[in-house]
């Protein structure tokens, strides 16, 4: 039996990186997935986003695990598509019961004419996207006066370190910041009926949003050799099981009085 039997999964940019790890990993503790993913690009976004071949590998891999998994392209910045995402996965899987906001995006180094448009990509994606996320599933669980949600932060969004002057960047650590700001009070609303909110904060995950061409030459040219991107253990970067595992735990009964917290998977960057 696995800790999460019967259970039904909500997960946002679940294609491949993380969102995927994690659709796997609650599937092999017995949840079914309605898995979500733009399987698109954004034009201000530099490195090669998901495409429908990564949502069907996520779709390949759950079901080989003997679980089910309803699977849609739908961008997190439209709550009506999300909805219907949501309905369309009840349908066949039953009510949720795990919200896990995922997605997002990183944007770097762009013309001077991209820079608002950088700025706003990543907000409406990563911010916005994630209180869209919320609202389109939390009526399932208020319906039963129970459920775990948890919402993808990063280190940036406890410390900002790591951020230059870049739009993107600046962005990204203020959505990141602001996600912090909706857990707290998405907690205070959904605790007393039973609905665990949390967020947590990797540090760099070996995933196609990090791992890129794009990424890769924007920290050359702009990293000033300090330690302020490095981990406090000898590892430059964690793979996407380690956060996935820490899921797993946040949306299990082992958890079943942790809500608003912010946790940390940074092997020891926010303790410098």
């Amino acid at each position: 039996m696995g800790k999460l039997d019967g259970k039904v999964a909500f997960i946002t940019g679940a294609a491949r990186g993380q969102g995927r790890s994690h659709a796997v990993r609650l599937a092999e503790e017995g949840a079914d997935i309605i898995a979500v993913d733009l399987c698109g690009q954004i034009r201000t976004v530099g490195y090669p986003m998901s495409q429908p071949d990564d949502l069907a590998e996520t779709v390949k891999q759950v079901e080989a695990l003997d679980r089910r998994i309803v699977a849609r392209q739908a961008d997190v910045r439209d709550l009506t598509a999300l909805k219907t995402a949501v309905s369309e996965g009840e349908a066949a899987l039953g009510t949720v019961d795990i919200v896990i906001a995922n997605a997002g995006i990183a944007v770097m180094g762009f013309a001077e004419a991209d820079l608002e448009a950088a700025f706003r990509d990543v907000i409406d994606v990563n911010l916005i996207g994630v209180w869209n996320t919320v609202m389109a599933a939390v009526p399932s669980l208020l319906s039963k006066q129970a459920g775990s949600v948890v919402l993808t932060s990063s280190t940036m969004g406890l410390t900002g370190t790591g951020s230059t002057g870049d739009p993107g960047g600046v962005a990204y650590a203020a959505a990141k910041h602001g996600v912090v700001g909706l857990m707290r009070t998405f907690t205070n609303w959904l605790s007393p009926q039973g609905i665990r909110v949390n967020s947590i904060h990797p540090t760099g995950v070996n995933t196609p949003m990090i791992v890129n061409d794009a990424v890769a030459a924007f920290l050359a040219e702009n990293h000033d050799g300090s330690d302020t991107m490095t981990n406090l253990m000898p590892v430059d970067m964690i793979e996407p099981i380690d956060v996935s595992n820490a899921v797993a735990w946040l949306v299990s009964d082992d958890a079943r009085y942790v809500t608003g917290v912010t946790l940390p998977v940074d092997a020891g960057f926010t303790a410098k």
